[in-house]
């Protein structure tokens, strides 16, 4: 039974189900885990990228095979790994990272289903909060691998694009693997987004289209060449 609060003026009783009786005291927890993740995110190195993908995807697929190849060769290029540190695709990218014997920073997230803390986590932060955990990814990312996904990776993908195209973050490269996978979702993009008029023809080099891992890094690499970008503005600092 769960613990009850004294009554409200409004009668009955609240129920301790959910840290506090108001709105107005979450957001105490809400700011403890900006704190928190802000202090830690802030003493791990520059050079971060992070790297989406399901949680479903299983050991013996192609693409945990590139993801784990990704993470590797990331930390040989001199990049450290941020996952959402579930299984699948981010346990391949934070094992591929770890093995290399660079950084693989795990954002784990608390989910009923899916979300089992990988065992391949240099640095580990949880959240309760998504939101939170999507300022923590782009706040301290150089640049975004997407390997194929559901409608998590999706909405982390979206999520990115949008913030860059709304010049909220400076551009980073986003750079999506796998062009089987995409192939489809970037038509659907071109003929429907843009031919309606939802988003310009720029905003379809917001993304890059590659399929492999050696590509990914070769363009991150390309893009970087002259120094690397960090997400928040000047004017947002």
């Amino acid at each position: 039974m769960s613990e009850q609060f004294e009554p409200h003026p409004g009668g009955g009783y609240y129920a301790n189900t959910d840290f506090m009786p108001m709105d107005s005291w979450r957001i105490l927890r809400i700011m403890s885990e900006f704190v928190e993740s802000f202090e830690t995110m802030s003493r791990m190195p520059d050079n971060l990228v992070a790297v989406f993908g399901s949680a479903r995807t299983p050991e013996d697929s192609p693409d945990y095979q590139a993801a784990r190849q990704t993470g590797a060769m990331l930390v040989k290029a001199g990049y450290g790994v941020i996952t959402g540190g579930g299984p699948g695709i981010m346990g391949a990218a934070n094992r591929g990272a770890k093995e290399a014997g660079g950084r693989a920073i795990g954002l784990n997230i608390e989910l009923p289903m899916e979300q089992h803390p990988n065992e391949y986590q240099t640095d580990s932060l949880s959240f309760r909060y998504f939101f939170i955990r999507k300022v923590c990814f782009l706040k301290y990312a150089s640049g975004v691998i997407v390997f194929p996904g559901g409608f998590g990776t999706l909405d982390e993908l979206a999520e990115v694009l949008t913030m860059i195209q709304t010049r909220k973050i400076n551009p980073i490269p986003v750079i999506l693997v796998g062009k089987k996978f995409w192939n489809g979702f970037l038509h659907w993009i071109k003929e429907t987004l843009v031919s309606a008029g939802m988003i310009s023809e720029f905003d379809q080099g917001l993304y890059h289209l590659v399929d492999s891992a050696e590509d990914a890094v070769s363009y991150l690499q390309a893009c970087h060449r002259y120094g690397r970008n960090g997400t928040v503005r000047s004017e947002n600092k």
